[in-house]
């Protein structure tokens, strides 16, 4: 795999489908296209959910260890989110880009905003729910959580959608399909950036400049 991998981060208030909205997108670009998209697999201490399988969705760690992660400066961003933390490798991020590997990082926005300010390079896209209504009817859908758990992400998510700033994308997921192909349509635009296609453009221009 020719060139340097890239990376798209995605940031959310809780409840507003960026997980679903995500592997969605995986599945449609891993099975149609040859470049690779691959799940950046974040560290967290919360329990697995009902069919989350360690080293997939996450690696689920014991708060020791997290606390050996921090000490040792593995993260390139950590965050306390929902009463749980939540990290991402630096060691991992690394690796992955310079294979060529081109990773989508799901992250809560003070993670987003932690490696914008260590100008991380990548493409920063927030997803917004279609009103606060739909989002608090979302949260109660999922039926995982207590009313009191979920007032508290409505209250947090007053704040998150602030962020909207900081990133250079924005989609609003009212509908998966069309939210689904807005968020595709952004990865291919930045592959197809000059950068990213100058190696692959030279054998081309050649035959032209005979």
């Amino acid at each position: 795999m020719a060139g340097k991998g890239l990376l798209f981060i995605v940031s959310a208030p809780s409840g507003a489908g960026k997980t679903t909205l995500c592997k969605a997108v995986l599945l449609r670009i891993n099975r149609n296209f040859q470049r690779p998209l691959k799940w950046s697999c974040s560290y967290t201490t919360r329990a697995p959910r009902k069919g989350e399988k360690n080293g997939v969705d996450y690696f689920f760690v014991n708060d020791n260890k997290f606390d050996r992660m921090i000490k040792a400066r593995e993260f390139a961003e950590w965050a306390f989110v929902h009463g749980h933390r939540y990290g991402t490798s630096k060691k991992y991020l690394r690796e992955a880009l310079e294979e060529g590997i081109d990773l989508l990082l799901e992250i809560d926005c003070q993670g987003a905003r932690a490696l914008k300010e260590k100008k991380s390079a990548g493409s920063y896209i927030f997803i917004l729910p279609p009103s606060l209504k739909e989002l608090k009817k979302r949260l109660l859908l999922r039926g995982t959580e207590s009313r009191e758990v979920i007032n508290r992400r409505l209250q947090r998510a007053r704040e998150e959608v602030e962020e909207y700033r900081f990133y250079d994308y924005i989609i609003i997921n009212a509908q998966l399909e069309p939210a689904v192909k807005e968020l595709e349509a952004i990865i291919w635009s930045e592959r197809n950036r000059l950068p990213i296609k100058e190696k692959e453009i030279k054998p081309i221009l050649k035959q032209f400049r005979r």
